[in-house]
């Protein structure tokens, strides 16, 4: 039943399947992203919901900055609201029955809107709306994503929920160029009405995979989890399978130990078992992630490009979403390839020069008279969201997947997605009033956060790729393992990561080991957490 081996690991084909299903979630998000920078420049859009000094005469229509801001930025505010219902909401219902629930929350949204006139409040409205299902979405997929990928591919799985961000980012790019010269209200209504089906094809594929074995298990259905957890992995659910019997095992005796100290909301603020250090790591990520200045670029892009004298916008902005979609794929394999902590540092430092030398450009000469500095100024963006897309975007996420305890995982990824969402919508919301008083320099604001951005993954972030989630909660309460020291720690009775991963194939091959792996094997076959040198660190969690 495999599709493929992975350093010599088996990965069913369901994996994948259920990162590209579940990954529709992201979809959402980037299109309705992506909509808004041209549906605020389409002449229909713009007399009916713009002010106008003269009715029907669109030179005279334009936004204020406050109707902008809130047009654009109450999404950002559903969203935050939605991250943190998104928590309790997987918990009860399961992953897959949440996600379900948020789709038909986002298209009562674009109901709302796709169905207003010319009341900007009602589009408004709409987009509040859709953005509690897009928030809840984003707390609900990289979650269920991370509890049901093999170890080995768990950075991949994960990403393809940002790859499809990016992809929905493109398309609605390429959607808004297509109706832009449409007359009357279908210009905009096509855009946005399209958004229902997206949603549709979430909650109608979510519907034939598998629940995360985690939630499975934590409810008491220890054989639907063994078999979940077969099929994610590529063996025959029906076969008694070592492995799935020894990770199944491992997710039982932690759901045991969970359940024996049952966490709140206050249980993320704790001092121990670095709960309060995780908490605040993830919400400084996540608001690290959207002080990159990415979404300067995606809700404004059509304006910013206008202002430095591109005659169709439009384009630009389906280049650089190209640009951002294309670099994803290579942020696939970088997270694989270097592991967590690398790719965020050296992303946030290529971040910052390109940001640089973007602000430096538009600070130093006006773009709109001197064609040479808006050309520099549109590869700068462009060699940002290089590495943006192949680094912090993805990482990110996946980050938010794989640092906390199962026990909290749901909590702490809500309150981490809704600092996301908190500081999305303050830039949405802020950046006309700060463009307007200091416009390209605003560049110089965004290029620091990346170089800050780099450095609290030095100093605080742990190395998390190639070991399970139960490893990861272990690491952080090792007491000898510091941030810059991770890469090379192992859970005990492994020498290193790369011993784990042969101690799976072995176990996948049913074949012995020699020397002292035989000793790590028979370690590995006890619950993690709960027996022999996992209790010191299992205890503090």
């Amino acid at each position: 039943m495999a599709l493929f081996y992975m350093q010599g690991v088996p990965i069913g084909w369901v994996s994948v399947m259920l990162a590209i299903v579940a990954s529709m979630g992201g979809f959402i998000f980037g299109y309705d992203t992506g909509q808004i920078s041209d549906i605020l420049l389409m002449p229909d859009f713009k007399q009916r919901f713009a002010q106008c000094a003269t009715p029907g005469d669109i030179s005279t229509c334009n936004y204020s900055n406050v109707r902008e801001g809130l047009i654009v930025g109450l999404l950002s505010i559903g969203t935050l609201i939605g991250a943190l219902i998104g928590a309790p909401t997987a918990d009860f219902f399961g992953r897959r029955r949440a996600m379900q629930i948020e789709c038909l929350v986002f298209v009562v949204g674009v109901i709302i809107q796709i169905t207003a006139v010319d009341s900007w409040v009602q589009i408004a409205v709409g987009r509040l709306i859709s953005g509690f299902g897009v928030g809840a979405l984003s707390a609900a997929v990289p979650m269920y994503q991370a509890e049901t990928a093999p170890p080995q591919i768990r950075g991949s799985m994960t990403a393809t929920y940002q790859l499809f961000i990016t992809f929905g980012i493109l398309v609605a790019y390429c959607i808004s160029i297509g109706t832009r010269n449409m007359s009357g209200r279908g210009s905009w209504q096509t855009v946005i009405g399209i958004g229902i089906i997206w949603p549709a094809i979430l909650a109608g594929g979510i519907q034939f995979m598998p629940e995360s074995p985690r939630w499975l298990a934590a409810h008491g259905h220890v054989e639907k989890a063994e078999r979940a957890l077969a099929l994610c992995r590529g063996v025959d659910p029906n076969a008694d399978d070592y492995v799935i019997r020894k990770e199944v095992e491992e997710i039982r005796a932690a759901v045991e130990f969970e359940k024996n100290t049952r966490a709140g909301w206050l249980d993320c603020f704790r001092p121990s078992g670095k709960m309060l250090y995780r908490t605040l790591l993830g919400m400084s990520l996540q608001s690290l992630q959207q002080l990159t200045g990415a979404n300067y670029f995606f809700y404004y892009g059509a304006t910013i490009f206008q202002s430095v004298g591109i005659s169709d916008s439009y384009v630009t902005q389906i280049i650089l979403g190209a640009v951002n979609f294309g670099c994803t794929f290579l942020g696939l394999y970088v997270m694989e390839r270097f592991g967590r902590r690398i790719p965020l540092i050296v992303g946030g430092v290529w971040q910052s020069v390109w940001l640089f030398v973007f602000a430096a450009a538009g600070t130093a000469a006006d773009p709109q008279t001197n064609p040479g500095i808006g050309k520099l100024m549109i590869v700068s963006a462009c060699l940002f969201i290089l590495g943006y897309a192949s680094t912090w975007a993805p990482g990110i996420w996946i980050l938010i997947g794989e640092t906390f305890p199962t026990r909290t995982r749901a909590k702490q990824g809500a309150l981490a997605t809704a600092s996301n969402w908190l500081w999305n919508f303050l830039l949405a919301f802020f950046t006309p009033f700060i463009v307007a008083n200091i416009n390209f320099q605003y560049g110089f604001i965004f290029a620091s956060c990346n170089l800050l951005g780099a450095v609290v993954v030095f100093f605080f972030l742990y190395e998390s790729s190639d070991i399970s989630l139960e490893a990861v909660n272990m690491m952080y309460n090792d007491p000898a393992c510091k941030p810059w020291t991770s890469r090379s720690w192992a859970p005990p009775g492994y020498s290193n990561r790369h011993d784990l991963i042969e101690q799976t194939r072995a176990a996948e091959q049913h074949k012995p080991l020699a020397g002292a792996h035989a000793e790590h094997l028979e370690k590995a076959g006890e619950p993690s957490g709960l027996n022999g040198g996992h209790t010191e660190y299992a205890t503090k969690a």
